[in-house]
Parts: structure tokens; C-alpha cells; sequence
């Protein structure tokens, strides 16, 4: 949907919008409240302002929606759909190790592995699974935060476009 588009729901729909992207009631509010935006880097900025809020609770509630990396979201919702399209396809041999360390990775932290996998190959997302077992609880707490709003920020930005006339230069 464009930005204009966006500016014009009403709040209800701007929210059921903007929750896929991660479902944090105080995010997702603060966002629609900033409306309108008067360009897409507006948007942006206001959801990564609000995103460096989230806490550890925060992030719990939202890691409730998340597929477990390495499986396929089911459903035909709109995160289901956005979480199939980040992850990529992996050699049976690294989807195997992924999977022992999606066990191992729970059994630390009390809570599945997230990783912003769009853009990363299935052998970096078992690199950094790898690396981040080895992580206090403190310290990935703050990791996958950050990881949630990397994934959150990518999703917004690919639900919400710039109006067509900001993209031939014409002033917004």
C-alpha cells in the first residue's frame, strides 16, 4: 500500500497493518499515532524510535507470532506470508544443524531463536545461531531485540511504499 493510503485508514486498519511487522501493542500504537507521514524515512524513523523502547517482555510477547527459524510459517496471514519470503532454502545437512540448534538455543534462553534471515543464506543464519549460544542470557536478550527490529523495519518498509509521485521527484 502507499503512504498516502496509509495516512488515510483509520486507526484500527493502520494497526492491523503495521502488527504484522511485530506484534508490540505500544509499538504498533506509537506508529499509527505518528500519522501522517509526510515520506516513508518519516515512518521509518518513527518506528525505530519506538522500537528502541521494547523490552525483554516485549520482545517475548512478539517472539509468540515467529515461526522457529528453519520452518515455514503456516497460515495465510500477512506475518506468515512476510516470514516465508525472508527465509532461504537450506541444504538438508544445515537445516538439520539448524533444527539441533533451534533445540539447544530454547533450552538456553526459554525462547526461540530469531534471527533477521532476509538477505542472509541458510549457512550464515547457522553461523550466527552458533555464535550466539555462546551468549550470556543478558546479552541476547539485547540481540534478538535488535534482530526483531531489523526484521520489523524491513517489513514496514515493504508494506508501505512511497506515493508514486515522491518517486519521479515530484516534492511531498
Amino acid at each position: 500500500m502507499d503512504l498516502a493510503t496509509f495516512n488515510a485508514l483509520p486507526a484500527s486498519d493502520a494497526a492491523a497493518t503495521v502488527r504484522p511487522c511485530a506484534d508490540i501493542g505500544s509499538w504498533v500504537d506509537d506508529v499509527v499515532a505518528g500519522r501522517p507521514y509526510r515520506c516513508r524515512d518519516s515512518l521509518l524513523l518513527r518506528a525505530m524510535r519506538a522500537a528502541a523502547e521494547w523490552t525483554a517482555a516485549d520482545v517475548d510477547a512478539a517472539l509468540a507470532h515467529h515461526p522457529r527459524v528453519g520452518e515455514c510459517a503456516a497460515g495465510d496471514s500477512v506475518e506468515a506470508r512476510l516470514s516465508r519470503t525472508e527465509l532461504p532454502a537450506a541444504a538438508e545437512a544445515t537445516a538439520a544443524r539448524i533444527a539441533a540448534g533451534n533445540a539447544a538455543y530454547e533450552a538456553r534462553f526459554g525462547r526461540i531463536f530469531l534471527v533477521r534471515a532476509a538477505g542472509r543464506t541458510a549457512e550464515d543464519i547457522l553461523a550466527n545461531l552458533t555464535e550466539r549460544l555462546a551468549n550470556d542470557p543478558a546479552t541476547e536478550v539485547l540481540v534478538t531485540a535488535e534482530q526483531l527490529r531489523q526484521i520489523a523495519l524491513r517489513r514496514l518498509e515493504t508494506l508501505v511504499e512511497e506515493p508514486a509521485a515522491a518517486s519521479v521527484g515530484v516534492p511531498a
